[in-house]
């Protein structure tokens, strides 16, 4: 598949803060990409640079096999969705999403048309003569969308899409964006903290930590591959285990140097007594310390050997109270030996037996 947006060697400061360090990326034509990481990571200032916003103090910047450092933002054929939405609060919807093409003295016809167009897309032909206050935050948005797509860009970069808005209609707003970016074929770029909404939305994922690019990949790539000890605690709800060993299945490992890892909520199975489950000899016993209510599923906070881990059980089970004792087995543990990662399966299930 033809690159998109390419990235080469982007180094970029702000005094002493070093926001991008040799950032080196691809995107592919027709992907939405999330640009997922914490707080400082540098997500926003590759996206803003890829913009023109800012500008690399290195490096080289190419949308569409065309190099656009010297191009200034409106002639780089790419739509921009703010977190505020920037609408015009005294212009309709319609003159919204047309106001990028008036200012391209696009005809007169060609704008109705096109404005038309979007306001079907975006599902609100029937409020095209309101203003921003007259619309929820969910449709103010879409319309932030309908105006950065208008002048039919070859990149659409959306800054933090969903911050702005409740939780029920951000959920609504991910379906429908990903849906009609994939509808339309545009290569998109949406940067966000929320790792739930970069799993939902993205095709790939590209994870932003100190600056540089730590992991790029589909989402269910990263989630079960992870390639450093920061991807493998970023993403998915995790516990960190200084010393793995101490777990039954896990003692005196291959692995050399430090023992320290993390496990998954998903990597535990906790049954109230030996016969709930697979392998009883190679199962820890554990103090429940919580149990927590979580829709389709009861959390439950479990204290092994001192190691306070977090597991899944299903409510159709008998539930378990804070204190009772339980049983856990360790299904697989995601290891941080030597600076990289690599994930563990318990020796009972690689060898068919039971450990004790």
């Amino acid at each position: 598949m033809p690159i998109e947006v390419e990235l080469r060697h982007i180094e970029k400061s702000f005094g002493s803060f070093q926001a991008s360090r040799d950032v080196n990326l691809t995107v592919e034509k027709g992907r939405l990409i999330g640009l997922l990481g914490p707080s400082g990571s540098g997500k926003t200032t590759i996206l803003r640079m890829i913009a023109g916003l800012e500008t690399p103090d290195r490096g080289d910047i190419l949308i569409g096999g065309r190099r656009v450092n010297d191009l200034a933002p409106g002639k780089r054929g790419i739509g921009f969705v703010f977190q505020n939405y920037a609408l015009f609060r005294h212009q309709t919807v319609r003159e919204n999403i047309a106001f990028g093409l008036k200012i391209q003295h696009v005809p007169k016809k060609k704008i109705q048309e096109r404005v038309d167009t979007l306001v079907e897309l975006i599902g609100l032909k029937d409020f095209d003569h309101r203003y921003p206050m007259q619309l929820s935050g969910g449709q103010r948005q879409r319309v932030a969308f309908a105006r950065a797509l208008a002048p039919e860009p070859e990149l659409l970069l959306l800054d933090e899409p969903f911050a702005a808005i409740d939780a029920k209609v951000r959920k609504e707003l991910r379906q429908w964006l990903r849906q009609t970016i994939h509808q339309l074929g545009i290569t998109s770029i949406f940067v966000t903290h929320d790792q739930d909404e970069a799993v939902e939305v993205a095709d790939d994922i590209i994870i932003t930590h100190r600056g540089h690019v730590e992991q790029a990949g589909t989402p269910v790539e990263i989630y079960q591959h992870p390639r450093t000890p920061f991807v493998a605690d970023f993403i998915g709800e995790s516990v960190h285990v200084p010393d793995y060993t101490i777990f039954k299945g896990f003692a005196n490992g291959t692995t050399e140097g430090a023992h320290e890892g993390i496990i998954r909520p998903e990597f535990l199975e906790i049954g109230r007594n030996d016969a709930e489950l697979p392998m009883p000899l190679s199962a820890e016993t554990g103090i429940v310390r919580g149990v927590y209510f979580r829709g389709n599923s009861a959390e439950i906070d479990i204290e092994v050997k001192g190691q306070r881990l977090k597991g899944l059980r299903s409510l159709e089970k008998p539930p378990l109270h804070e204190g009772d004792t339980a049983k856990v087995f360790i299904h697989r543990i995601c290891s941080f030996a030597g600076g990289e990662t690599a994930v563990l399966e318990n020796r009972a299930k690689q060898e068919n037996s039971v450990v004790i």
